[in-house]
């Protein structure tokens, strides 16, 4: 018995230790060098409702992911026209709606009905307005298909929103869906929180446009737009740092996107020594953007980045391989959080800023101040109690209680969880759980006294008829907190973690290091009086 109480003993305080250890890092910042060396540096966080932060909710615009699935479609149709030998007159994407085409032979048409039945599902093929050359169709997008696409869209910016924050560093940052077109975002700690504003709402739209070379020479075309194009701006700055808006006329419809870039990233031009973004396509993309320089030799291709032209190179000659550069008057800072938006991916529909709320430190503070005297003023109610009522063997309880505490913090920081106010909340829940382990300990130990027993085998027969019991009640409230983390939201997750981890500190203090102490006096020191 003295050899296996001298191994728990070390193992314990060796566990102790450990967890002290940990909480370090969260505690001082005055690390010594080597310390990230050999030991973790990982520090207990706070949340955003503890420490302040940035408070965002986002509108995505999802009418307009059902317009680029439109345009995209529109699109693709004219190849599976070319396969099928149909040949057409027209063919315009209109806006939400679908798409309207006109056929130039009728004996086409039995073909185009068949093809559309049997590739474009999510159309109904209906009549279009009478034409004198040629057979009009509308294809007119399901209402059950425009809702998928509305809901893939808003998952879609929920998720590449969620790579952005990751690109910015933020720990236990809260990205979820809010009704059915907004996402709210919270970001504890962030230190520049127009960077993240910034970062986060930029749609990286990237849209391959072709310049209407041929209105834009002549015409009052700023005054009277020519059907299918649209005006957009370019940023000069001149010699003197002045900044400029040079107007492009543009096809409306883009030729590419940003669905079909693989990678992007920042690097210097050999020609100007200037910040540029190198982009590169994946094989679709790639076979897309050679066709498309090939077809428009001699003319400009702008570059648009969310309605804004970045460059419009002449398109010299074809180019394969998939690669473009973006050029433009950027800082290397600039050209590299570009690169990092597009890399992270384009949002599949503009966002709007419904709601921007900056949490300051003084909420934190006064947060933190309450949470902290509810957490005080529940464990001396409960310490005083356990004292009263158990004298020295509560002595023992809340020596489990305190270090069970420990073992929760010490968990969190590991893992590099956040502490928030319902996770506080936690932390007292399981100071109240802990009691109520070891209280069924005591009242079986106080039941093997009144049966005669000695105070060794009381105790061993109190631990070990509460243990079982103990260990159920845990178990089920331990499953309780694994559902609430796995599908609740973000206060509901700081709550089941702290309650998690409170729960399997709570069983090994409780049962086993407490054990130790009894081991210790009732079975080496020989005590036979047990103080409860």
């Amino acid at each position: 018995m003295i050899k296996s109480l001298t191994w728990r003993g070390i193992v314990y305080a060796a566990l102790i230790l450990v967890a002290l250890f940990l909480l370090i890092p969260s505690v001082s910042t005055d690390l010594p060098p080597w310390w990230p060396k050999f030991l973790q540096e990982k520090k207990l966080s706070l949340g955003l409702d503890l420490q302040g932060g940035v408070h965002l909710l986002l509108d995505v615009k999802v009418d307009k992911a059902v317009e680029n699935d439109i345009e995209r479609i529109a699109d693709n149709l004219p190849d599976d026209l070319r396969k099928k030998h149909i040949r057409y007159q027209e063919l315009t994407a209109k806006d939400t709606t679908g798409i309207d085409i006109t056929l130039m032979r009728k004996e086409d048409e039995k073909n185009f009905k068949e093809l559309i039945e049997r590739e474009y599902r999510d159309f109904d093929l209906q009549p279009g307005p009478f034409k004198e050359n040629g057979v009009a169709f509308q294809l007119i997008m399901h209402d059950q298909a425009k809702t998928k696409t509305k809901k893939s869209a808003h998952e879609q910016a929920l998720e590449t929103i969620r790579n952005r924050v990751d690109a910015l560093g933020v720990r236990e940052a809260d990205i979820r869906r809010q009704k059915d077109t907004q996402i709210l975002i919270q970001l504890p700690g962030l230190k520049d929180p127009q960077k993240a504003i910034d970062l986060i709402g930029k749609t990286a739209l990237l849209e391959f446009k072709l310049v209407d070379e041929e209105n834009m020479l002549g015409g009052d075309w700023q005054n009277e737009l020519p059907a299918g194009d649209e005006i957009l701006y370019e940023t000069e700055i001149n010699d003197k740092g002045e900044r400029t808006k040079r107007p492009w006329l543009l096809k409306r419809r883009a030729v590419l996107t940003g669905q079909s870039l693989k990678d992007a990233g920042q690097t210097i031009s050999q020609q100007t020594n200037r910040a540029i973004v190198s982009l590169s396509f994946d094989a679709q993309g790639a076979r897309k953007f050679e066709q498309i320089t090939e077809e428009n030799q001699g003319k400009r291709l702008a570059i648009v980045l969310d309605d804004v032209v970045y460059s419009a190179p002449n398109i010299q000659e074809k180019i394969s391989g998939g690669n473009a550069v973006i050029t433009g008057n950027f800082t290397d800072q600039e050209a590299r959080e570009l690169a990092l938006v597009l890399k992270a991916g384009a949002l599949p529909a503009p966002v709007a800023v419904m709601e921007k709320r900056l949490v300051g430190p003084s909420l934190g503070k006064d947060s933190i101040a309450k949470g902290l005297n509810a957490g005080m003023i529940a464990s001396l109610v409960v310490i005083a109690f356990m004292l009263i009522y158990y004298r020295l063997s509560g002595l023992f309880g809340n020596v489990a209680m305190a270090l069970n505490i420990l073992f929760i913090l010490a968990c969190m920081a590991v893992v590099g969880a956040t502490l928030t106010l319902p996770g506080i909340a936690g932390i007292v829940l399981t100071i109240g759980m802990s009691v109520d382990a070891n209280v069924l300990i005591f009242e079986r130990i106080r039941e093997e006294l009144r049966f005669g027993k000695t105070a060794l085998a009381a105790s061993q027969a109190g631990f070990e008829k509460a243990t079982i019991t103990i260990f159920d009640a845990n178990l089920t409230t331990l499953i309780t907190a694994i559902v609430l983390y796995q599908f609740g939201t973000g206060p509901v997750k700081g709550f089941a973690v702290t309650l998690a981890f409170g729960l399997i500190a709570n069983f090994v203090t409780a049962v086993f290091m407490t054990k130790v102490i009894y081991d210790y006096l009732y079975g080496f020191k020989r005590w036979q009086k047990i103080s409860i």
